[in-house]
Order: C-alpha cells, then sequence, then structure tokens
C-alpha cells in the first residue's frame, strides 16, 4: 500500500533549487542597493553644488570689490558670510541668509535660503561632508576654512564602476 508524501530525496532536492536560487538572488540584492545609494549620492551633491553655484552667482565678489546683485544690497552681510571669492564661509549658510538692505524690508523677506535641510550623506549616514575650498587644489587633503567650494563624501569606498566616492 503507497501512502502519499514526499520522500527525502524529493524534499532534498527542492531545498537545493532553493538554495541555487537564494544565492543567486542575495548579490543582486545587494548591487541594487549600492547603486541605489549612488544615486541618492549623485542627487545630494547635485543639489548642495547648485545650492553653491547660485548662492555664488548673488553674493560674488573678488575680495573688497562686491560683484553679485544680493550683496551689493546688502554690504554688511556680504561680508560676513562669503569668502574672499563669493563663496558661501560654511555650508550653515546656505540653510538661511538673514539680509540687511532696503529691498527685503520692502518685500518682507528677512532670511534668503538655498537648502531647507542640510541633504544626508546615503553613504555615511550623516551631513557630515568633506569640503573643498577654492584656493585648494583637486584632491585637498583638509578644508583650508575660508570658504566653500566644493563638497564630496567622506566615504573612501569605491563605486559600482570603480571610481572612488570621493572623486564624483
Amino acid at each position: 500500500m503507497r501512502e502519499d508524501g514526499l520522500t527525502l530525496i524529493e524534499i532534498l532536492v527542492t531545498m537545493a533549487i532553493i538554495v541555487i536560487l537564494a544565492s543567486v538572488a542575495m548579490p543582486l540584492g545587494k548591487v541594487s542597493a549600492k547603486r541605489a545609494q549612488e544615486m541618492e549620492l549623485r542627487q545630494d551633491l547635485r543639489t548642495i553644488r547648485g545650492a553653491i553655484d547660485l548662492f555664488k552667482m548673488e553674493w560674488n565678489r573678488d575680495g573688497d570689490v562686491l560683484l553679485g546683485a544680493v550683496c551689493m544690497k546688502n554690504r554688511l552681510t556680504c561680508k560676513e558670510v562669503t569668502g574672499q571669492y563669493g563663496y558661501p564661509k560654511s555650508l550653515d549658510v546656505l540653510l538661511g541668509v538673514k539680509l540687511t538692505g532696503e529691498s527685503a524690508a520692502v518685500r518682507g523677506t528677512m532670511v534668503r535660503r538655498y537648502l531647507r535641510t542640510m541633504p544626508i550623506d546615503p553613504l555615511t549616514g550623516k551631513s557630515d561632508w568633506a569640503l573643498r575650498c577654492y584656493k585648494d587644489g583637486p584632491k585637498p587633503s583638509s578644508w583650508c576654512g575660508e570658504d566653500v567650494y566644493d563638497v564630496m563624501t567622506q566615504s573612501e569606498e569605491s563605486a559600482l564602476d570603480g571610481t572612488k566616492y570621493q572623486d564624483w
């Protein structure tokens, strides 16, 4: 008399198939997670760099010569928030600059914001971006502290394409 059920061999074959499928799926999951982090990092870098560029355009100066439209209308604030070349003195400046010019009082806008919040680096989990000054070389060992010309991640890992994240 034959009973319905699974034999030991059938169970072992089924488990072997499941293990093979899982071993194929795991690396794909890790790669897709890393790719998502890389896309988020690229977007965050674009956002911060765009804010720095907009700030530079509006608050531009060359030493004591004020060039940017907002800088000329807010002379006192300009020298407080910008470096010698018109870049922001820190990333925090991009979160809000208190305006002092006449047009600020007329328009009712007392603060100029370039970022709502500081993006968090998806690789480190913190908003601890490495900074580069205008006068620094392409790969500075430390930030000079005068202005923020560029940002990069603190992570020393390599991307899926083999490049270093800090070179992005």
